[in-house]
């Protein structure tokens, strides 16, 4: 008689989440899962903050923006560690400009999320604010100054964990912004493998060798 088959595991189901304008939410996010966030009203702001699992792994603002060669951060980017390693990769986004120079407000949301997974204050380091623009002003100081309007309700953009992550998103106003707080829509999932994407043939040598070395790390 032949053995019966075992059924291949199903994917788990995607997880949604309505994170309402001035809050905050946390959560482990698992190597291979994708994030996708959603501006739920006009000039909204996610702030990311992104740590790696083992605690040892934290977003370097720094070496992402200079080993490939940007001031923002924008689809095909690898967000990276301080080790070197990739932490995420922004797959798909609908706007091409997300701050990552200004930080977060000096509020208490990521804070107490932080809190929540044994960190403190000395764990609130550089971040991203998704769907917010900042470019340079035509003044003698060369301020940066926050572009009104540039995210509308609908957009999007969807992160790849490369590695087991603990994720932080607050949805406090940009800290240059006057304006209110909007809501984010959060959905997490886990695509089919025999979906998963090329690689990008944009991808710069530093980006493709940190996403080697992760994957060599966790495999």
């Amino acid at each position: 008689m032949t053995p019966a088959s075992t059924p291949a595991s199903s994917p788990a189901p995607a997880h949604t989440h309505e994170i309402p304008g001035s809050a905050a939410w946390s959560a482990p996010v698992r190597a291979g899962r994708t994030l996708t966030l959603t501006a739920l009203a006009d000039g909204a702001n996610a702030t990311v903050l992104i740590i790696g699992a083992d605690r040892l792994d934290r977003l370097n603002i720094p070496d992402t923006l200079k080993s490939q060669m940007s001031a923002r951060i924008k689809p095909g980017m690898v967000l990276m560690s301080d080790r070197g390693l990739a932490l995420a990769t922004v797959m798909t986004s609908s706007l091409d400009w997300h701050d990552c120079l200004t930080g977060a407000l000096p509020d208490q949301l990521l804070l107490l999320e932080l809190a929540k997974h044994g960190f403190g204050e000395a764990d609130l380091h550089a971040c991203i604010n998704f769907f917010s623009k900042v470019s340079v002003a035509d003044d003698p100081r060369a301020s940066l100054t926050y572009i009104p309007d540039h995210a509308n309700a609908g957009d999007t953009v969807t992160l790849r964990a490369d590695q087991d992550l603990l994720i932080f998103v607050s949805t406090a106003p940009h800290a240059l912004s006057d304006g209110p707080a909007a809501s984010i829509a959060l959905q997490l999932e886990t695509p089919d493998p025999a979906e998963d994407p090329a690689p990008d043939p944009e991808l710069c040598e530093e980006a493709i060798r940190a996403l080697r070395l992760t994957r060599e790390l966790i495999a």
